[in-house]
């Protein structure tokens, strides 16, 4: 079995594949500072509640964009399931050439998601993902990430509503019964998530027109990304576990390449 581990600002989420079939998944907070041997036996505890024998864990593979959690985790792994994790970076075979002016500057979460969204769905294919930064990537037919933009994610949004604005109550991020709110929990819930679909829609439309290709494929995942797709005609799939699929194709191609 192949462990993928995705490392995000937010949450470390772990997902188990056997062969080409992801069996489980399961997250941890990425804030909390751990120590490895913390990391170690939260990651048993965790293979034993999903009754998964850790002898039977035979590869680890791991994207990170929190570097100060990786010394911990990665010593954790080698430590706990005898395994030297495969890490995501320069040198990596993905299969996606990042033609973009500044390479290096493009996250690994963001490189993975392309590598999922292209080989599952095919291209031309603009990726967006709803994390604690909402990106939109765009991958052309060829293979080659081409752009990609950065904007606030909603819990960011609604973090700055209500730390920076004194009166305003921490809330549930959902979509209200209506956009025609009338008390102040539902305005900011509209405020959040009717916000994000409209930036959504105007992204995705001129992202795909200033790009001048056909038949893009509009593929998104992230905690929140459910909650856009399914208010807008903009998106054609909402894949949860795209970030994982990422990763074990990944992997995958560093052991055809071998």
């Amino acid at each position: 079995m192949l462990l993928t581990i995705d490392v995000g600002n937010t949450n470390i989420t772990f997902g188990i594949f056997d062969k080409k079939a992801l069996v489980t998944t399961f997250r941890m907070t990425t804030k909390q500072l751990r120590t490895s041997d913390e990391y170690g036996v939260s990651v048993i505890d965790m293979l034993e509640r999903n009754q998964i024998p850790k002898k039977e864990i035979e590869n680890v593979i791991t994207a990170s964009v929190v570097p100060n959690v990786m010394h911990s985790l990665n010593s954790a792994i080698i430590k706990y399931l005898e395994i030297t994790p495969i890490i995501v970076g320069p040198g990596i075979k993905t299969g996606i050439r990042v033609v973009t002016e500044n390479p290096k500057q493009i996250g690994a979460d963001r490189i993975v998601d392309a590598v999922g969204a292209y080989d599952l769905y095919g291209g031309p294919v603009l990726v967006l993902d709803f994390g604690t930064a909402t990106t939109y990537d765009l991958v052309d037919a060829s293979g080659a990430f081409v752009a990609g933009v950065t904007a606030p994610g909603i819990r960011i949004s609604a973090k700055a509503l209500w730390e920076d604005a004194a009166k305003l109550p921490e809330i549930e991020i959902r979509k209200p019964a209506s956009i025609l709110a009338q008390e102040t929990i539902s305005s900011m819930q509209a405020g959040l998530v009717y916000g994000q679909i409209g930036q959504t829609e105007y992204i995705v439309k001129n992202m795909i027109k200033e790009s001048g290709y056909e038949n893009v494929k509009v593929v998104a995942t992230g905690g929140l990304g459910r909650i856009i797709a399914n208010e807008t005609d903009c998106i054609d799939i909402y894949d949860p576990n795209l970030t994982l699929s990422g990763l074990r194709l990944i992997y995958e191609k560093q052991t055809k390449s071998k």
